[in-house]
C-alpha cells in the first residue's frame, strides 16, 4: 500500500472524508498527538486501526466527534459530563460514559463504557465535519512506540500500512488527552493530560486520580482507558527517570552516564550546563514544554542509536502529572527518587 502524506487542504480533507466513509483509516492531527481514525460504528473499519498499529484488542479506543450533539446513539451523557463539555470542549478531555448498543465491542474492547472527546485542533474538527462520522482514533503510532506529534513521526511508523496522512504541523500539547471516568459518583482521572485534576475539580467539585496512573496495573486489574495496561510510549533504549532535588538528580545522572558509553541525558533547560561535556538535550523549562517535547525527544534518541536515556522528571502535580505518567511508562516505571 502506498501511503500519501498531504498538507491539509480542501481537496485532502475531501479525500480523507471519502476514505473514512469507505471504511478506510486515515491519520490526522489533533492538539494532543496525531490520531489514526476510522468510522467508530463500523467494526470492520475499526479492526483496520488495530491491524495497522498491531494494537492489542483489549485496549479501548476514543471516539472523536465534532460537537456534543453527535454523541446521540454513542453514549449516555449525564449532567456532570455536560458541565465539563461546556468548560473544556473542544479540548484535550476524554470522558468515559456508558455506551449505547450500536457502538461495536471492538471500539470499547468489550467494556460497557466508551471514551468520547471533541478535539480542539481546527484540522481535526474540519475532518470530522467533512466526513460527518464519529471517528475512533488512538495515537497514530505502532503499538508501544512513542506517540507521534508530527506527520513525519506517523509516516515513520505507518508507511505502507495506511492510505493517507493529513499533515497539520506539530501537535500543540504533545501528550494524549486526559481520560476522565464519569461512570461513578466522583470523577476519576484514569490517564492524566493537559486538563488537570485541579481543573476538573473546579467544575465538578471533586476529582480523584486512579492509583494506576503512576504504577503498572496489577494482575487481573482491568484497563478501562487507553494507556493503562500495555507497554506505551517506549523508546528502543533503556530509560530511567530521576526525580528530586536538582543537585542530587544531577549527581545521580552523571554517575550513571559515566558508566555507559552510549548514554544521553534529557534535562530541564535551566540545568543544561550542569553536566559538563556530556551529551544532554533539553526537555524544556516547564512541564508544559516537556509535554510538548517528550515524544519528539524519545524518537530522536532512537534515531541517534542511544542505548541509555537518563531523564529528569518533575514533581507530580498539574500538567507534570501527565508528563510523569508518560515518562514512567516509557521507562517501564524505572524511577529513581533522590
Amino acid at each position: 500500500m502506498d501511503t500519501l502524506c498531504l498538507p491539509v487542504t480542501v481537496d485532502s480533507l475531501k479525500m480523507a472524508a471519502e476514505l473514512l466513509q469507505q471504511g478506510q483509516v486515515v491519520a490526522f492531527p489533533t492538539e494532543t498527538v496525531y490520531g489514526l481514525g476510522a468510522h467508530a460504528l463500523d467494526g470492520a473499519a475499526v479492526q483496520k486501526i488495530f491491524d495497522a498499529k498491531e494494537r492489542p484488542a483489549d485496549n479501548p479506543l476514543i471516539v472523536h466527534v465534532a460537537e456534543p450533539a453527535q454523541l446521540t446513539g454513542i453514549c449516555r451523557v449525564n449532567e456532570m459530563a455536560r458541565k465539563l463539555m461546556d468548560a473544556y470542549w473542544p479540548g484535550p478531555l476524554t470522558m468515559l460514559l456508558p455506551k449505547e448498543d450500536n457502538v461495536p465491542d471492538i471500539t470499547t474492547a468489550g467494556l460497557p463504557s466508551v471514551g468520547v472527546r471533541c478535539p480542539r485542533h481546527p484540522d481535526a474538527l474540519a475532518l470530522l465535519r467533512a466526513c460527518n462520522l464519529p471517528i475512533a482514533a488512538p495515537s497514530a503510532n505502532r503499538s508501544g512506540r512513542p506517540s507521534p506529534t508530527s506527520a513525519a513521526h506517523v509516516y515513520e511508523d505507518m508507511q505502507g500500512r495506511i492510505p493517507l496522512i493529513l499533515d497539520g504541523g506539530s501537535s500543540d500539547v504533545g501528550v494524549e488527552s486526559t481520560v476522565l471516568d464519569l461512570t461513578g459518583e466522583i470523577p476519576c482521572v484514569l490517564r492524566p493530560g493537559a486538563i488537570t485534576p485541579e481543573m476538573i475539580a473546579a467544575i465538578a467539585g471533586d476529582c480523584t486520580v486512579a492509583g494506576s496512573v503512576m504504577r503498572p496495573l496489577r494482575e487481573g486489574e482491568h484497563a478501562p482507558s487507553p494507556g493503562m495496561k500495555h507497554r506505551h510510549y517506549a523508546p528502543k533504549a533503556k530509560m530511567t527517570v530521576f526525580v528530586g532535588e536538582d543537585e542530587k538528580v544531577i549527581a545521580e545522572i552523571i554517575s550513571r552516564y559515566d558508566a555507559n558509553e552510549n548514554a544521553c541525558i534529557l534535562a530541564h533547560t535551566q540545568l543544561m550546563g550542569a553536566f559538563g561535556g556530556r551529551r544532554v538535550i533539553s526537555l524544556g523549562a516547564t512541564p508544559e514544554e516537556t509535554a510538548h517535547l517528550l515524544f519528539q525527544r524519545l524518537r530522536e534518541m532512537d534515531e541517534a542509536g542511544c542505548q541509555l536515556i537518563l531523564a529528569q522528571g518533575w514533581e507530580e502535580k498539574g500538567v507534570a502529572l501527565a508528563v510523569m505518567n508518560r515518562m514512567a511508562r516509557a521507562a517501564a516505571f524505572d524511577i529513581v527518587r533522590v
